[in-house]
This record gives C-alpha cells, sequence and structure tokens, in this order.
C-alpha cells in the first residue's frame, strides 16, 4: 500500500474519485496507486497529484521519482505538438484555479472566448476573486499585424482575430483587477512569434511556427519550480512586453 499518498489525501479529506476527477483519470487508476501494486503514474500524474496534493512527487513515489525529472526539465509537465492538441480541460482547470494572477499574452487571444464555456463568467468570478486578469494583445492596424496576415494568408485574419477579443472584452465592460494593452510597436515581432499564457505558478507557452496560425503551432505546460528557470524566462518575457505596452482605448 502507497500509504505516504494515503495520508496525503486523508489530510486533505479527499476521495479517491474526487482525485481522480482533478488529475484527470479514472478512480480505479487512483485505487491502484493506493494499492501500490506496481502502477506508477505517468509523470505528468504524478505532477499533479503533487500540486493538489500539496506535498512532493519525491515523497509519494520516492524511489520512482528520482529517476524521472531531477534537472531544469522538471519545470515541463507536458508538451503538445499542436496547442490545439492540448485539452480544453486544461485549460478551464488552469485558469479557473488561477488565485493571484492570470496574464494572456497571446497576440489575439480570441480562442479563449470562442472555446472556453461561458469566459466572460470566468472572468467575473476571478474579480470577484481579486484575481489580478491581464490581456496582451497586437495592435490591430499595427504594420507588424499586417505582415503577419500577409505571412498566414488565412480568410480569418490577425486583425479580425484581435478585434473579437476586443468586442468580448468591451461586452464584459469594467472589472476590478481587469486590464488590457496593445504590446508596443517595437516590440510586436516578438510578441508574434510567441504567445505566453500564465496562470499563477503555471504556464502554457506557444511558439509560433512559420506562416503556422496558433492552433497548429507547438505549446508547452509549464509549472514553476525553482528561480530562473524555464518558467520565470518565459514569465519574465510576458511581463517585459506587459510594462511597455500601451493601454488599450
Amino acid at each position: 500500500m502507497n500509504t505516504a499518498l494515503r495520508d496525503a489525501m486523508a489530510a486533505k479529506g479527499m476521495k479517491p474519485h474526487q482525485l481522480a476527477t482533478l488529475v484527470g483519470v479514472s478512480s480505479a487508476t487512483v485505487e491502484r496507486w493506493l494499492a501500490g501494486t506496481g502502477r506508477v503514474p505517468h509523470p505528468r500524474n504524478q505532477d499533479e497529484v503533487s500540486y493538489h496534493l500539496g506535498v512532493s512527487t519525491e515523497m509519494l513515489w520516492p524511489r520512482e521519482s528520482s529517476i524521472i525529472k531531477a534537472g531544469p526539465d522538471r519545470e515541463v509537465l507536458a508538451m503538445y505538438p499542436y496547442r490545439s492538441a492540448c485539452p480544453t480541460t486544461v485549460w478551464t482547470k488552469l485558469i479557473g484555479a488561477a488565485k493571484k494572477d492570470a496574464i494572456f499574452a497571446g497576440y489575439t487571444n480570441y480562442f479563449l472566448f470562442t472555446q472556453q464555456p461561458d469566459f466572460p463568467r470566468t472572468l467575473r468570478e476571478l474579480s470577484a476573486r481579486g484575481v489580478r486578469v491581464r490581456f496582451l494583445m497586437g495592435d490591430p492596424e499595427g504594420s507588424v499585424t499586417r505582415q503577419r496576415e500577409e505571412i498566414e494568408n488565412t480568410a480569418f485574419s490577425v486583425s479580425a482575430r484581435i478585434r473579437i477579443t476586443l468586442e468580448q472584452l468591451s461586452r464584459v465592460g469594467e472589472l476590478p483587477g481587469l486590464e488590457a494593452r496593445y504590446s508596443a510597436p517595437e516590440d510586436a515581432m516578438n510578441h508574434v512569434g510567441l504567445s505566453v499564457f500564465r496562470m499563477d505558478d503555471d504556464a502554457l507557452v506557444t511558439p509560433h511556427l512559420a506562416r503556422l496560425v496558433g492552433h497548429d503551432s507547438p505549446m508547452m505546460h509549464l509549472r514553476r519550480r525553482a528561480e530562473h528557470g524555464m518558467f520565470d524566462r518565459f514569465a519574465e518575457h510576458a511581463e517585459e512586453l506587459w510594462e511597455r505596452g500601451r493601454p488599450v482605448a
């Protein structure tokens, strides 16, 4: 029996089916983890369990964890060949769980409103909890936006996608802690090539490839484990763009 896992769940008052829902596995899988029958969770699942129980993976699975990840790559929880391959539930869980700060630093951000169920309601709930929510977008009239539209050459243009976000934000209205900015003209080229969506200590990062639109580009899920690691590097990139940006009129 995995007594460390059992005790950690008991300390949180968490039942197997509750942990299973949070991690995205079946209740039977969690029962096998508890039984310690040799079924070792995938490293990504180990990190999810550790996150929700507030206990290190080394404590829950000491032998297995010691040979999985010990270096900077430990901050990489998952990698997707396409942003669209990341389950919508991952976005929903990370955004909904934000407690302090969420910054959406994609160049358009429109897909959040079209793919997240009732996203305006989520924004209102985050605001009500005191979460700072920031949207950083490219200028729909900017020269880099026009250049990117020529490169992508799609009917659903970059500027149209930005305007969807602007329209949706205007419908949400003013909320405490909700802010929106355009990246500065001199930063637009750096912004359009890399999207960073950070929710507290989790980040979803997409480097945009050649002529591909965002959903066809790869994505990484990062979780902060130490100072100056992968997470911090991308978070600092988004913060620098934000600080140099200008408010949306």
